[in-house]
């Protein structure tokens, strides 16, 4: 099945460099995102005093209802980027949320936050950004640090035998930089990490799919 999904030709440090350059426009173009993390943001059903991770961040919108959510708690995040960490942490600032949100630069793929520390993690379109190869790493740290039952939600483009996914395929082939993230088999993804996946839901974003899978560590 692996080699259905297509490779990621950049590396971490190209891709690191990619959104520190977009990072001042990316809200222009990816607002399209937001009402399928919203789905999952209330999926996951982030409660008071829980302790959350947010891996890939972005500009910190999720991070805001995370933190919201979770009174008496705290919310951890994680990205690659500079520029985005800088402009998700004037947003936090923003919304009073400085005691509550705090920041790391870094790869989810090794994170670093001891076993066991989380009540959930909360990924919204990043983990279809790793190569294949990683994905089951980046899957097992999630499991790493997830306290036992701990809450696992991603929301991810989805693979599937279609004529609009070949043909972004295609696009992601030939403009990676322009159309970074390609579909990927969700759930089976994280199946393969000793998660159980409690719901699943499958929507539509300019006509590709869109996994919402939330699991539970077990």
């Amino acid at each position: 099945m692996e080699q259905n999904i297509q490779p990621v030709p950049r590396t971490h440090k190209q891709a690191e460099k990619a959104y520190d350059n977009m990072a001042r426009w990316y809200d222009l173009f990816a607002g399209s995102e937001k009402k399928f993390s919203s789905i999952g943001l209330q999926m996951i059903a982030v409660q008071p005093g829980e302790q959350v991770l947010e891996i890939g961040c972005g500009t910190g919108h999720a991070l805001i209802e995370l933190g919201k959510a979770c009174q008496g708690g705290s919310v951890s995040a994680v990205d690659i980027s500079e520029g985005m960490l800088r402009i998700s942490r004037r947003r936090v600032h923003s919304a009073g949320l400085d005691g509550i949100v705090t920041f790391h630069k870094g790869s989810a793929a090794s994170l670093a936050y001891p076993d066991d520390t989380f009540n959930a993690v909360f990924i919204s379109f990043t983990l279809e950004l790793f190569d294949t190869p990683d994905i089951p790493i980046v899957l097992g740290e999630c499991h790493r640090v997830l306290r036992p039952g701990g809450r696992l939600c991603v929301v991810s483009l989805e693979k599937v035998e279609s004529l609009i996914v070949k043909a972004y395929e295609w696009g992601h082939k030939h403009w990676p930089e322009l159309l970074d993230c390609r579909p990927i088999y969700t759930r089976t993804c994280i199946e393969a990490e000793n998660f159980q996946v409690i719901s699943e839901k499958i929507k539509v974003m300019w006509g590709l799919p869109v996994a919402i899978v939330l699991a539970q560590k077990v």
